[in-house]
């Protein structure tokens, strides 16, 4: 019998390496694939793994939802960097301590600001939470915006008079209604906590976002797309239990929360500059002008939009985003970008009856989008359902027509309802450069 159990366990050891092969096989062609259409190289946060103590035990891989990470040559490697969006489950799951959460790559830097462990940058009472930090996640935003409160709250009690609140104060000691405590810009998840917490410390302070809705990152997301996200605790609320959620349904949380607790928030109000003066900062908006002893800031990475300088940009046709395609049924859009928002943008729109899609993209090629979206958008045109037009660009817009210039030079003007430019966002490095942040490059550094 000794003989037939010795038989079991080889077919066994057989069976799971010749799987184990299998898998790395494939893990290996889709990493060929990431490398080939330039999307090797990740956005953000991201797990750098340590080859020398990988056993090669499968944790991380099972870890990962979006299943960016592979098995090859029996170590744990990134195979689709644009998937990953740096949860750390896989930090987490490695049994071993290989794998360290980085940002940059020694090819591709990334600007972080310089924040101290309490969340504030060189610039006494400048104050940084959420993606602008490197901490683009749902729950770790919303935990870093309340523990920065914390860390304000401090620093408000300790900062000497003549440093913060010098001229916030009034004869009997009391917060001057003109003088907020602490300023939060950017509603997202960080800036919304932050909100909440600041209620809870029993804080003067205001929230101000430069878009028409609350929900930062999360506001740009394509209807009905899934977030992935966490049980997290929040102040006042207490636990919240939530893994996948679609944005309209975190979007009506988070507005549940503002209505439930009357936060002060300001929307469609942008922030232009903050400067230091006597008591804390003066920030300016395109609304006016707002006195704080503190500011936070919980604005994303992505900074405004980028535009396309053309005349007529400033129609009201023209957006910089697609939140709703519905909205442009039996209409003619055009969409302007080559990149993965661009292409999907598209797609939405392409699949509502009667609309009309040209998509312009300045290359002769769409080299580093999601090979799934890049064979949607080729299905899409064989069937007719949208026009692709690339090496083109757009010259003019009119209020019911749109110029481009074409890849042999010849204009064209066709006649368009709506515009949308998904051309990516100006990184707000240069504003914050300009109040004084320090900055440092990371090159796969944690």
């Amino acid at each position: 019998m000794t003989w037939l159990y010795l038989a079991l366990i080889a077919a066994a050891i057989a069976w799971h390496l010749m799987r184990r092969q299998r898998s790395e096989r494939a893990h290996h062609e889709a990493l060929q694939q990431s490398v080939a259409a330039g999307l090797n190289e990740p956005p953000s946060l991201h797990p750098k793994v340590d080859p020398a103590r990988c056993i090669g035990s499968g944790g991380c891989l099972k870890a990962c939802p979006e299943e960016a990470l592979g098995m090859v040559g029996g170590k744990a490697v990134l195979i689709n960097a644009s998937a990953c969006i740096g949860h750390g489950a896989c930090e987490a799951a490695c049994p071993h301590g290989a794998i360290q959460l980085v940002f940059g790559t020694e090819k591709r830097g990334i600007d972080i600001p310089v924040l101290q462990p309490d969340f504030q940058t060189n610039v006494p009472g400048l104050f940084i939470a959420g993606e602008l930090g490197g901490m683009g996640l749902i729950r770790k935003a919303a935990g870093q915006g309340q523990q920065a409160i914390g860390h304000i709250a401090r620093y408000l009690r300790e900062a000497p008079a003549n440093e913060a609140g010098a001229s916030a104060s009034a004869t009997d000691g009391s917060t001057s209604p003109h003088w907020l405590d602490v300023l939060i810009i950017g509603a997202g998840p960080a800036g919304l906590a932050a909100g909440l917490a600041a209620t809870d410390q029993k804080l003067a302070y205001r929230i101000l976002e430069q878009e028409p809705s609350l929900g930062g990152a999360i506001f740009h997301y394509p209807r009905q797309k899934i977030a992935m996200t966490a049980p997290m605790t929040l102040p006042l609320v207490g636990l919240v239990k939530m893994s996948e959620i679609s944005k309209e349904a975190l979007l009506d949380f988070w507005q549940g929360v503002v209505q439930r607790f009357a936060l002060d928030l300001h929307l469609d109000e942008r922030m232009e500059r903050v400067e230091a003066v006597p008591g804390g900062f003066a920030v300016h908006t395109a609304r006016g002008l707002h006195h704080s002893r503190s500011v936070l800031l919980a604005i994303g990475r992505r900074g405004t939009p980028r535009t396309l300088g053309v005349p007529g940009e400033d129609l009201p046709k023209v957006t910089y985003r697609l939140i709703d395609p519905a909205q442009y049924r039996d209409q003619q859009v055009l969409v302007v970008g080559g990149g993965d928002s661009a292409l999907e943008a598209a797609l939405a729109l392409a699949a509502e009856p009667g609309t009309g899609v040209t998509l312009s993209y300045r290359s002769e090629a769409f080299s580093r989008v999601k090979p799934k979206n890049r064979d949607a958008l080729l299905a899409a045109e064989a069937a007719g359902r949208l026009q692709v037009r690339l090496k083109s660009q757009v010259m003019s817009l009119q209020p019911e027509s749109a110029t481009l210039r074409l890849a042999d030079g010849s204009t064209v003007t066709r006649p368009n309802d709506a515009v949308i430019v998904c051309a990516g966002g100006v990184l707000p490095t240069p504003l914050l450069q300009a109040m004084g942040v320090r900055f440092e490059t990371k090159h796969g550094q944690a």
